[in-house]
């Protein structure tokens, strides 16, 4: 009987404001707080809050028959407490279900499994920590960023302690066999391997509103369909995808929550399929053969390989100068330090760098800030040279880093000096600005002190126009004064 595998990608990295030369060493925040709050509101309100409260429906009407799997990255996390805490607690609701599972990977959303053991394992293990803490699930199976996978990085995560790991069923690495089975890893064959879909998957992540695509409409009925038509010994079909296809990349009016809505309906009514998590998958089915990948492939372009992160000298530069800091980052305690060295790290700013022409592009540079790769990469060049700054402050080694370090704390202080200097200066013409009058009386007082009685005269007039009572009582006054006045001139006669 074949099971079919629902899992979701959550991910939104912190992007980076634009950050000029003349910034290093003068301001040291990165971060475009209006853009990245402005996107996680939109995709929240297009996708995880609609999407999220569609499966929570979707369970309680079909109980634990109905299974779906997320992998949430720790900047999403952070982003989901900065910005959008109710789609946080929807999450929650889902992993209290008992129908939810979560799987680990790198905090960072980052490519370090390519470049440091150290730094992998722990962003792995900060990740499974916050897993845990949020959802009160800890994870069994890994996804590596983008779908990341070669033999030398599957052995690394079952030295981690997991039973499975997910990654792209690339063509040229099955051949001719099927991704719809469990496989395992060639270098230690206690680490299962599941495979995606990939056909089947961008059926819906990619192909779904494309009219042009000829089998456009596609229905959960027609979907059920092809499932049924695969060759009955195959046992999991392995469904990937970016959550962010349910309203965000296919649109609420393309009738994509519809077909996820009717999609379990038809499988239970049409079929003898079920569904489950990675996790029950590794528990319940055993590997047919070992899948052997000496390099890295990944889930992007056709090539199914790392070009659309590190394709392009540019991005082999800012990638390799990223982790020449590996030594220091480890002898450092400066905690805005190390969040910066997590949000540094997210691939997706090296995929901004891409020159290449790519078959899933669009998906990418829908929320890519950046007008051109060059544009990104001196952004972020930009950015990792004050971080150096910073990090050879906190941890120098010798003594032309200490000195370096010195006069950047010198021109630090004499920068905000400076800055409260003009802070100063602003207040005090505004001061000036506030008081014209006073300031004048004063002056003519120290000149003509004829002229100084009629300002004084004066400034009762503007103060009585402020005042409309004292104006009265002014005005009272002058009525009685007048009436006496005549009364003296009456008796006179």
């Amino acid at each position: 009987m074949k099971t079919i595998c629902l899992y979701f990608q959550v991910h939104q990295p912190m992007r980076f404001r634009r950050y000029r030369f003349f910034d290093i060493g003068n301001n040291s925040y990165y971060y475009d707080d209006y853009l990245n709050e402005s996107i996680m509101r939109k995709v929240a309100d297009r996708c995880y809050l609609p999407t999220n409260k569609l499966l929570l429906s979707l369970i309680k009407e079909y109980g634990v028959q109905f299974k779906v799997t997320f992998s949430i990255t720790g900047i999403a996390l952070d982003q989901f407490q900065l910005y959008a805490p109710e789609v946080l607690d929807s999450f929650v609701k889902l992993a209290k279900t008992g129908s939810v599972d979560f799987l680990a990977e790198t905090y960072s959303h980052s490519l370090v499994s390519l470049k440091d053991d150290d730094e992998f394992k722990m962003q792995v293990e900060l990740h499974t920590k916050k897993i845990q803490e949020l959802f009160g699930i800890k994870p069994t199976v890994f996804r590596n960023t983008e779908l990341v996978y070669s033999n030398e990085i599957g052995a690394k995560v079952a030295n981690m302690g997991f039973k499975a790991m997910i990654t792209e069923g690339a063509k040229h690495v099955l051949g001719w066999k099927s991704p719809n089975y469990v496989y395992y890893n060639a270098i230690n064959p206690k680490l299962k391997v599941l495979l995606k879909n990939f056909k089947l998957s961008d059926d819906i992540a990619f192909r779904f509103s494309n009219s042009s695509w000829n089998e456009y409409p596609l229905t959960a009925e027609k979907y059920v369909n092809w499932l049924n038509n695969l060759d009955s010994k195959e046992e999991t079909i392995n469904l990937f995808m970016d959550y962010e296809t349910f309203g965000e990349h296919q649109g609420e009016e393309t009738g994509i929550f519809n077909f996820m809505k009717n999609f379990p309906k038809q499988v239970f009514k049409k079929t003898k399929m079920t569904f489950s998590t990675p996790t029950e998958i590794a528990d319940n089915l055993q590997p047919v053969a070992a899948v052997h990948v000496p390099h890295p492939i990944s889930w992007a372009d056709e090539e199914r390989d790392l070009t659309a992160w590190l394709g392009n000298e540019m991005q082999e530069d800012a990638f390799n100068r990223l982790y020449s800091l590996n030594d220091k980052i480890h002898k450092c305690t400066d905690k805005k330090i190390l969040t910066d060295w997590k949000y540094l790290q997210a691939s997706d700013h090296f995929y901004y760098m891409c020159t290449k022409v790519y078959s899933d592009g669009e998906v990418h540079s829908y929320f890519n800030p950046f007008d051109s790769p060059y544009d990104a990469y001196i952004n972020y060049m930009n950015i990792l040279s004050d971080f150096i700054i910073r990090l050879n402050a906190s941890v120098p080694e010798n003594v032309t880093e200490k000195e370096i370090a010195t006069l950047a704390a010198i021109i630090f202080e004499k920068n905000l000096q400076i800055e409260n200097y003009e802070k100063e200066i602003k207040r005090l013409k505004e001061t000036k600005k506030k008081s014209p009058v006073k300031r004048k009386t004063e002056s003519i007082k120290k000149t003509d002190p004829k002229t100084a009685k009629k300002a004084t005269t004066k400034k009762k007039t503007v103060a009585s126009i402020a005042s409309p009572g004292s104006e009265k009582k002014t005005t009272a006054k002058s009525k009685t004064s007048s009436t006496a006045a005549k009364k003296r001139v009456v008796k006179k006669k």
